[in-house]
């Protein structure tokens, strides 16, 4: 039996009429698939202007990939942050002797989780454990939850971070685009302060999260590990006085971050000219997306992102494996930065890509699924009380999506925008030898690492 597109055109009428009469089973496939295909085409470029619009630049390809004109991207850089982003090694601020040297940045934005965390709050110092994709992270009993090092809301990816000019839900790191003019908030004395560095969101969070989750180094342990010469080549313009600090870790770190695009996945390989690289169903979510369910309207791009806040009226972080207290100035959202109460719960449009390798979505976790999410979307009822209907975004509307509609919006972001390779962003080893991306001892028991 035959199953037409449930988005109906005129050329696909016309094409059905013309051919019904010598078309066999196959041929209607073909003939469905082909106008499916014209219409995703047509839907794009009339958004966009281009079907480049949407396409992610190879990983190498320095020159394409958006950069801090303060920091460019070179390949000795994206050498040197791809070690130290997973080492261990330099985890030396831990609380306790044992759990020094067990975590680093990849402890809550690995690659088994698409670059976030496997649980719903991601554990640095403090935590055990890691399972298959991060799932089985827990508190060592040795910690209290006064010092642990937890984040008070859901770990963002850094995947295709490059097409983010500020970085965390609020927004609060990065001298440049929407934080002009919101100087009177970088604290001095506290991490918004490296904003006065000057730098764009990936390079401003690199620098400060080395220090807030608690790792080091300096020139001793360069050069007991390695690291020196891999400074030298990525800095060499840098003052030797300066050149081994946290400063130009982040800054090593931040380049990496830009190289982790997702380029290998069906929709990506779909823009580059493979007609099959989706299936119809693929394809259908995809008209949907870019048409009738207007997710572009928040979600486009290369990343599939904006650097717009909304407030959607979702739960913050709750729950039994929930720690620390999550704050008001956290649950406010932009607003807890800017100190604007019309920012108030707003938070920023995150990338869509590889959500299949988590299982928490949304600021606060809430959500167990990507059906939940558009679900959600296309329903619009807020689920956080403390959010008052004036407050929401004049975009938080109903969709009226029929459930079938919903799943093959859900098929489109799960299958059109997974990338099954992200290891090839990790490193096989690390000068100091240390597993990663955690080394304590369950750790390395459930990776096998010696």
């Amino acid at each position: 039996m035959l199953i037409l597109s449930p988005v109906k055109k005129i050329g696909f009428l016309l094409a059905f009429s013309l051919l019904a009469s010598c078309a066999t089973e196959n041929d209607y496939t073909e003939i469905t698939t082909e106008a499916e295909d014209q219409e995703l085409k047509s839907t794009l470029i009339k958004l966009s202007g281009s079907l480049n619009y949407y396409k992610l630049p190879n990983s190498t390809d320095y020159s394409k990939i958006p950069a801090d004109p303060k920091n460019p991207i070179t390949e000795e850089k994206v050498a040197l942050g791809k070690l130290l982003f997973h080492e261990t090694g330099i985890g030396l601020d831990g609380k306790t002797e044992t759990n020094k040297e067990t975590y680093s940045c990849a402890s809550c934005h690995h690659s088994a989780a698409g670059f976030q965390s496997g649980i719903q709050q991601g554990i640095g110092d403090g935590g055990m454990g890691f399972g298959t994709f991060g799932e089985s992270r827990i508190i060592d009993p040795l910690y209290t939850e006064d010092m642990i090092d937890v984040q008070p809301i859901k770990s963002p990816t850094v995947l295709n971070a490059a097409y983010q000019k500020l970085m965390l839900w609020n927004g609060q790191f990065g001298a440049t685009s929407k934080n002009i003019g919101t100087e009177a908030n970088w604290t001095e004395g506290t991490p918004k302060a490296v904003n006065l560095l000057g730098f764009e969101g990936i390079e401003t969070q690199a620098i400060a999260g080395l220090s807030v989750h608690r790792m080091t180094l300096d020139k001793t342990f360069c050069d007991s590990n390695h690291y020196s010469s891999l400074f030298d080549k990525a800095f060499p313009e840098v003052d030797i006085t300066e050149r081994y600090s946290l400063v130009y870790a982040g800054l090593a770190i931040a380049a990496y971050e830009r190289t982790i695009l997702s380029t290998d996945t069906n929709f990506q390989n779909w823009i580059k000219g493979d007609a099959d690289a989706m299936t119809s169903d693929e394809k259908k979510g995809a008209i949907l997306f870019f048409g009738k369910a207007k997710c572009y309207q928040c979600h486009n791009g290369p990343a599939l992102n904006s650097e717009e806040f909304y407030a959607l009226g979702m739960k913050d972080l709750e729950g039994p494996n929930v720690h620390g207290i999550i704050d008001d100035v956290t649950k406010k959202g932009r607003g807890g930065f800017t100190n604007n109460p019309s920012d108030n719960y707003k938070f920023k449009v995150p990338q869509l890509y590889n959500l299949t390798d988590v299982h928490f979505f949304g600021h606060g976790g809430s959500f167990t699924s990507v059906r939940d999410v558009i679900a959600y979307k296309n329903e619009a009822s807020k689920e956080n009380a403390e959010v008052a209907a004036s407050e929401l975004s004049g975009k938080f509307t109903p969709l009226n999506l029929t459930e079938e509609e919903i799943d093959f919006l859900t098929v489109f972001i799960e299958i059109s925008l997974s990338d099954k390779n992200l290891n090839r962003y990790v490193p096989s080893t690390l000068p100091t030898g240390l597993c990663f991306p955690n080394a304590d001892p369950t750790s390395r028991e459930d990776m096998h690492c010696n």
